[in-house]
């Protein structure tokens, strides 16, 4: 039987897993002797662990303390990642002989190996180890079936420091609910109104934990909804403003404990049909459930059930999961100060393999990334398959962050010197290529097809005919927007939300095109945010479209849910844009729109009608994004200090690079040169 020794010390409050071995010399200063599950020889081992009490729940998996262990026998068949016997994850193939959940157990394991401790931090926080990988492709990471809780270590004297700090700011006017006590203690001294008080008690009552520490949020709480479907998972795209509320809140265990087990859930194996997809790929949701342990009607445990697609409705892989991600991790950092968290050798290798999955090479001949419907937060048949704006944005957010956070060695280099030539080949398509106003419309409209030469001016062939009549009257004499896909002979008009806020927040859009898409907003005010902010998409598809792009979707029918209903979740990113821009006023018109409502509509996911007006035919309330968008919008504006530090200015020197290099080979120009004048207005 192949065995090995493991020892976990945790920082987040989760249940270490401490995994032995009959092989081990001393553990805990005692000899090893051979178990038979017996509850004699289990209670000599509490004994000579420590005299006090432990109770224990033979129903549920309860931690009752701020540190659980378990004693474990593994029969092990696993991979290692990075050194051995690391303990990032757990193998799917495993046979445990017994299980004792030692609750109670107050000295903190870290004291009793202090030394076990120091060389397992060394293995799995410190990237100095990898200096000499310097293959990027070459990176091994362990595949489990049950994540388990994470290795990082605190001390005596932090946690004092922290329960004393703790005791201080109890005097002040905090958001305060009795369910979760970490959550409890709110950091932000200000005056908080009615809505928020219960926007902040419904969001707490959301959160989901996982034996015994926060590690998300469910996308919906209603009590009185029975068929929850996956409202009771905790989706990444979701959980991402609820996240920044508590960052912003200055809250920020649950957000750490979100990234690290998610990051762990990334060694999965996913399968659909006897095939697997990249191994960077981040789950969709994840629920935490409890299970009988090895098949005993008496021993429970907590695990984290994952969702990478195959459960979804079209089985479609959420290709934003992993960006979101990164996004999530720098806004961690900026609004913490705790960069470690960042350089652990196993964040690094998280970052490195999702950015593998982008930036692979393939037959596109484009710097966007190529994707199917339904893969991001439009998760439905709506027409965005190719190069959806919403994707592009979060990929060029996700490479300035991981630009930002990787650290930078003879193994990374190469994958640096890749993610900048990707953000100025990006950078510019989009401002060149997707970039719509009343001039630009004027242009397509005069476009000659079937153009074959290197001066086209028609790269993509677009047919004039395909300009909407809808668009010519609704574009105004001032203001642009984005377009929402583009193609070989395809320009998709809609205007999408998400895609050009996130233009904005990222500086994807020049400073011009930022303010030309503020300006359209405003223009537009009854158009995409009227009784309610903000539409998805304008406008819907009716009709014969309606039937062949949806296939009849009965959810999407015309100005409903992604078909043109108005989210109220996109209210935190408006705000930020707003900010970003100079225009506060603007974030505030539209947060006091929905302050109106939301609460006394009781939180709905989305709403219906051109105008807003109704609640979604199937909409859910007490919906978490809603809620934890309008704090997170709320917070943002009273804080303009800490909204500066989530988004991003231009980057000028990516301006300043031509990855393609024409002017190099022979041919006779480079159309991004030619170009250079009107991108930098």
């Amino acid at each position: 039987m192949n065995t090995g020794s493991y020892i976990g010390i945790c920082t987040m409050k989760p249940c270490s897993r401490i995994l032995s071995s009959y092989r081990s010399s001393l553990f805990f200063g005692f000899s090893p002797t051979k178990f038979n599950g017996s509850s004699s020889t289990i209670k000599g081992l509490l004994s000579k662990l420590h005299n006090p009490k432990s109770t224990h729940s033979h129903k549920y998996h309860r931690c009752d303390s701020q540190i659980v262990g378990f004693i474990r026998l593994m029969n092990l068949n696993r991979r290692d990642f990075s050194v051995p016997d690391s303990n990032w994850a757990c193998s799917r193939n495993f046979s445990t002989r017994f299980s004792v959940n030692l609750c109670n157990v107050r000295p903190r394991v870290a004291s009793l190996i202090p030394n076990v401790a120091s060389g397992i931090r060394n293995q799995s926080t410190s990237v100095d180890h990898h200096v000499n990988d310097t293959s990027f492709d070459k990176i091994c990471i362990q595949s489990g079936l049950n994540a388990k809780p994470l290795v990082i270590e605190r001390n005596e004297t932090d946690q004092g420091k922290l329960e004393e700090a703790a005791e201080e700011r109890s005097d002040g006017p905090y958001v305060h609910i009795d369910n979760l006590e970490d959550l409890n203690k709110s950091k932000v001294e200000r005056e908080l109104s009615e809505i928020e008080k219960e926007a902040w008690k419904l969001l707490r009552s959301a959160v989901v934990t996982y034996c015994g520490n926060p590690v998300g949020t469910v996308a919906a709480n209603d009590p009185a909804d029975k068929q929850p479907l996956n409202y009771d998972q905790v989706f990444f795209r979701d959980f991402v403003p609820s996240a920044l509320a508590f960052l912003l809140n200055g809250e920020g265990e649950i957000v750490k404990n979100f990234l690290l087990h998610t990051l762990q859930l990334q060694s999965w194996e996913k399968t659909v049909d006897c095939y697997s997809p990249g191994q960077g790929l981040m789950a969709a949701s994840f629920k935490v459930r409890t299970v009988p342990l090895d098949g005993s009607n008496e021993a429970f445990e907590e695990v984290l059930d994952p969702d990478f697609g195959e459960s979804a409705i079209g089985r479609v892989a959420p290709v934003d999961s992993g960006l979101w991600w990164i996004i999530l991790l720098r806004a961690y950092g900026k609004l913490t100060g705790d960069y470690a968290l960042q350089e652990r050798v196993d964040v690094q290798t998280g970052i490195r393999l999702i950015l593998k999955l982008c930036l692979t090479d393939g037959f596109d001949m484009f710097p966007s990334l190529l994707v199917t419907d339904g893969s991001c937060m439009i998760d439905r048949r709506m027409g965005i398959h190719g190069h959806p704006l919403e994707i592009q944005a979060l990929f060029y957010s996700a490479l300035r962050c991981s630009r930002e956070m990787l650290t930078i060695n003879d193994a990374t280099k190469s994958l640096v010197a890749a993610i900048s030539n990707r953000l100025s080949a990006l950078s510019f398509h989009m401002r060149e290529y997707y970039w719509v106003d009343i001039k630009k419309i004027n242009e397509i409209y005069r476009y000659k097809t079937e153009e074959y030469s290197m001066d086209a001016v028609n790269k993509f062939n677009i047919y004039p005919e395909q300009i909407p009549s809808w668009l010519v009257d609704w574009i105004p004499e001032e203001g642009g927007y984005f377009m929402g896909n583009l193609q070989p002979a395809h320009m998709d008009f809609r205007f999408f939300t998400l895609g050009n806020l996130w233009a904005i927040v990222s500086s994807l859009g020049t400073t011009r095109q930022n303010r030309e898409i503020l300006k359209l907003v405003e223009t537009k005010w009854d158009d995409l945010i009227s009784q309610m902010p903000l539409k998805i998409c304008y406008p819907a598809l009716e009709g014969e479209e309606w039937r062949i792009i949806t296939g009849c979707d009965p959810k999407n029918t015309p100005w409903s849910y992604h078909n043109g209903g108005s989210w109220p979740t996109l209210l935190w990113q408006f705000t930020l844009a707003c900010m970003k821009m100079g225009k506060p006023e603007l974030a505030q018109k539209a947060v006091d729109v929905a302050e109106k409502r939301l609460s006394v509509d009781r939180w709905p996911e989305y709403y219906d009608t051109r105008n807003g007006k109704f609640i979604g035919k199937q909409s859910r309330l007490m919906q978490t994004w809603t809620i934890a968008g309008f704090l997170t919008s709320k917070m943002l504006l009273k804080n303009p200090e800490k909204a500066s530090l989530l988004f991003w200015e231009e980057d000028f020197e990516l301006l300043q690079n031509c990855v393609c290099m024409l002017n190099k080979t022979g041919r006779r120009k480079c159309s991004r040169f030619a170009a250079r004048a009107q991108i930098l207005v």
